[in-house]
């Protein structure tokens, strides 16, 4: 069975691009994104792991640490990390610094449940199948809040993924849901287990549009 939202996220080790890791250790205090990808010098890899790589101060400023995986060892990934670099400093500065994991054997591929089941040409040279595109975000406590899988063809929108972050984020501290293409700074929905009598006072603006449909600003960082 694969992992489900609320799971506790598998722990294990792993050699990276940076040393040994530890998942939960090194996830620490921090929410995580544990991110998949089919195969090492593949374009549509090389074109998502630079813009994760620009986008680090982004992460960093939300208490996200990152961490990539391909099914290749570690002389591929640092042969690769030089050319994701070369690659996304046409966009900006470009400096993978997030660890990438080795998984040749696809170990954690497993345990995951991010091995392409379809398409029958994403595969190594022994037949054996790479990655589809699979993202995972994990809170300090280790709680998977998000999965998303895209198909090997398909880059991911890292600007949803931040998205998502922000959602989950002011929904823990706030009390609050976040309605469909919000973004950061629009409205939100106060939340169903919040009674009238408490958004008086939690939301001063709130108002209701229908019984269970109540919205209101939130100001955040």
């Amino acid at each position: 069975m694969g992992i489900r939202l609320g799971d506790i996220a598998p722990d294990f080790e792993a050699e990276t691009t940076k040393g040994p890791v530890k998942f939960h250790e090194w996830i620490g205090d921090s929410w995580a994104i544990l991110f998949s990808h089919p195969g090492d010098f593949t374009p549509v890899c090389t074109t998502e792991l630079a813009e994760v790589a620009r986008r680090a101060p982004d992460f960093a400023a939300r208490n996200v640490k990152l961490i990539g995986i391909s099914a290749n060892g570690l002389e591929d990934h640092h042969k690769w990390v030089q050319d994701i670099n070369d690659w996304g400093s046409q966009f900006g500065p470009t400096d993978v610094q997030y660890p990438i994991i080795a998984d040749a054997d696809r170990k954690i591929s497993t345990l995951y449940d991010m091995l392409d089941e379809q398409d029958a040409t994403n595969r190594d040279a022994k037949g054996l199948p790479f990655t589809i595109r699979t993202v995972f975000i994990v809170d300090p406590k280790k709680v998977v809040r998000l999965t998303l899988s895209y198909p090997a063809s398909t880059g991911r929108n890292f600007d949803e993924i931040i998205r998502v972050v922000d959602s989950l984020q002011i929904g823990d501290k706030y009390r609050v849901t976040t309605p469909v293409n919000w973004k950061k700074g629009d409205d939100v929905i106060v939340h169903p287990t919040v009674s009238n009598e408490e958004a008086k006072t939690l939301f001063p603006e709130f108002k209701i549009h229908k019984p269970y449909l109540r919205t209101t600003p939130l100001k955040v960082e």
